[in-house]
């Protein structure tokens, strides 16, 4: 790599609201609030909307909204 060009990575936090969920990991987002986290050191942190622990697609409770069907409806729109 060359040196000066990649951004700085560092040990964040990123805590999603609606699970109530934090996790530690590296990064390169800049945070302007901070956390201690439970090994005692105090980390930046990041608040997200949606993370793995609240999506539908990975908590496995994914609905699946067809009300009028969208594949007749693209077969009809075919036969035209």
């Amino acid at each position: 790599m060359k040196p000066r060009i990649h951004p700085e990575s560092r040990s964040v936090v990123f805590r999603d609201r609606a699970a109530g969920t934090a996790f530690l990991t590296r990064s390169t987002a800049h945070a302007p609030s901070s956390i201690e986290w439970e090994d005692g050191k105090t980390y930046p942190l990041v608040d997200v909307e949606v993370s793995s622990a609240s999506h539908p697609f990975y908590t496995g409770t994914t609905r699946i909204v067809d009300s009028e069907g969208r594949v007749e409806r693209f077969h009809r729109r075919d036969d035209r």
